[in-house]
């Protein structure tokens, strides 16, 4: 749980950029990528981790602009990858020009729970990095290349002058 607004925007800047690279890396052939029927694609959970942050701080009484439809998936990674952009620097601006580090022990009903804002905040994070996981996944089998998130891709290895683990 968050209990300052500076230790939050510290990690939201951060983890939103590694979002931000990793929805960079989409194509727009990639957006239908499925590990099979039933389940989201990859452009699915791309719009999902746009909507999200909009969704549930939105509940804790934040004023920000939705992103889009939360139904309906653009066509278009660029696009994407746009929207998620300008929600990431919304959710950062609303946090700091909305509350202060006291408004973080406030109560909200989320999804039937009572949370406190810290908390909310805390997994707003951790479910944008879960479903990052799984992009990961379906960005390797529509055969992208993966941007490293906490270290290096196998990609990225040589480009810093290294052998890739050994598998």
């Amino acid at each position: 749980m968050f209990t300052s607004i500076e230790s939050f925007n510290q990690e939201w800047e951060s983890v939103s950029a590694g979002t931000r690279r990793l929805l960079e890396a989409l194509t727009d052939e990639s957006l239908s990528q499925s590990v099979g029927e039933g389940f989201r694609t990859l452009g699915r959970l791309a719009w999902h981790l746009t909507y999200s942050p909009y969704e549930m701080l939105v509940r804790t009484g934040l004023t920000l602009p939705a992103p889009g439809d939360e139904h309906v998936v653009p066509a278009s990674a660029a696009e994407i990858a746009a929207a998620y952009a300008r929600t990431a620097g919304e959710v950062a601006e609303a946090v700091r020009g909305q509350w202060t580090d006291a408004n973080l022990t406030e109560m909200n009903d989320m999804y039937g729970e009572q949370w406190p804002n810290g908390l909310t905040l805390r997994v707003v994070i951790q479910h944008e990095v879960h479903h990052r996981g799984q992009m990961t996944v379906l960005m390797r089998q529509a055969g992208l290349q993966v941007p490293g998130l906490y270290g290096p891709s196998r990609e990225e290895w040589a480009d810093i002058g290294m052998e890739p683990p050994v598998v």
